[in-house]
């Protein structure tokens, strides 16, 4: 059985763009697969994190994998602070990857901007951590997005340069998992743009806690554009609000946008928009609801993430303790 590995920075509750874009292949990927999936706080403070946000958001994330569906009694799930082979693992692929290496990264680049002295030295290192996060679990598959692509051949190289420096065959090959096409969920008030987290307006996006009223008025203001809705895809390419609205709906109802327009072409905004919603309701509420009910017990979410941190260290902890072997640590 393959052993897959995941991680989600703690930056809030998740977006339907996150959910769309790969929380539900994690909850799909759980079946048979070993699946290890992370909140990954160490690489979350790669920028300040107010320390009482960090907490409350960390629990977030930590109830809406489970809301989602991902079963800690058949998988794993954890914070990547409390297994310690992460950090270990880290630094010696620190001193195996080449500053060249790095230097191409251009999610670094777009993160740190103009401003690049002022970055963060772990956010220039954090595929290095990345790729410990990987590779502490000797794990072969992960599921990946465009944005992340570089960052896992970069793992790979650090993996075959480690098995080369020390003439072993000790880490494995990465392999991304690709599930269907990458839905890219675009922002509710501008179509060429992603809908993320850090947009100012709340209305730009799906949260994966917003209860029905809420989505409701957020589709009803979504920008549009005054032309019915095509019968062909070809009518969407320079349409980017109406391209996204039908891409949405049909990632939900597991449809192509063909498929979409073929039940929907014709028609104006506001019926498609009414449908819409009550799609999104019928799938988000209950993800919502599951998720209130999670954070009314931050004990039992704690007590999970404490099993899942012991279950990953009793993996990673001999795979990393070969490493230092292997590195030549003295162990006294």
């Amino acid at each position: 059985m393959q052993r897959i590995f995941s991680g989600i920075q703690p930056s809030g509750i998740p977006t339907l763009g996150n959910y769309l874009g790969a929380l539900r292949n994690w909850a799909a990927l759980q079946n048979g697969h070993e699946c290890i999936y992370c909140v990954v706080d160490l690489h979350a403070i790669t920028v300040f994190q107010d320390p009482k946000e960090l907490t409350r958001q960390t629990r977030e994330m930590a109830a809406t994998l489970l809301a989602i569906g991902i079963d800690p009694s058949k998988h794993i799930v954890f914070l990547q602070s409390s297994v310690r082979a992460h950090a270990q693992l880290a630094w010696i692929l620190n001193c195996v990857a080449r500053i060249g290496w790095l230097n191409r990264m251009t999610q670094f680049k777009d993160k740190a901007g103009k401003d690049r002295e002022n970055a963060s030295a772990g956010l220039y290192v954090y595929p290095n951590l990345m790729a410990a996060d990987i590779l502490a679990y000797h794990a072969t598959g992960v599921p990946v997005g465009d944005d992340q692509r570089q960052h896992l051949e970069l793992a790979n190289d650090i993996a075959q340069k480690f098995n080369f420096d020390y003439g072993v065959e000790f880490f494995p090959t990465i392999q991304p998992l690709i599930l269907g096409h990458a839905a890219r969920v675009m922002s509710l008030r501008d179509g060429t743009k992603k809908m993320s987290k850090s947009d100012p307006s709340d209305q730009s996006r799906i949260n994966l806690n917003d209860d029905a009223d809420t989505i409701t008025l957020k589709i009803r203001r979504a920008k549009t554009d005054p032309e019915p809705l095509p019968s062909e895809p070809d009518g969407l390419a320079h349409r980017p609000e109406a391209r996204n609205l039908v891409g949405i709906y049909a990632e939900l109802a597991d449809l192509t946008p063909a498929e979409v327009l073929r039940e929907h072409g014709g028609k104006g905004f506001g019926a498609f928009k009414e449908v819409l919603t009550a799609l999104l309701v019928e799938k988000l509420t209950p993800i919502a609801a599951e998720t209130t009910r999670l954070l009314a017990d931050p004990a039992m979410i704690d007590a999970m993430l404490r099993d899942g941190a012991r279950r990953a260290a009793a993996i990673a902890d001999p795979i990393v303790a070969k490493a230092e072997d292997l590195v030549g640590f003295l162990r006294v």
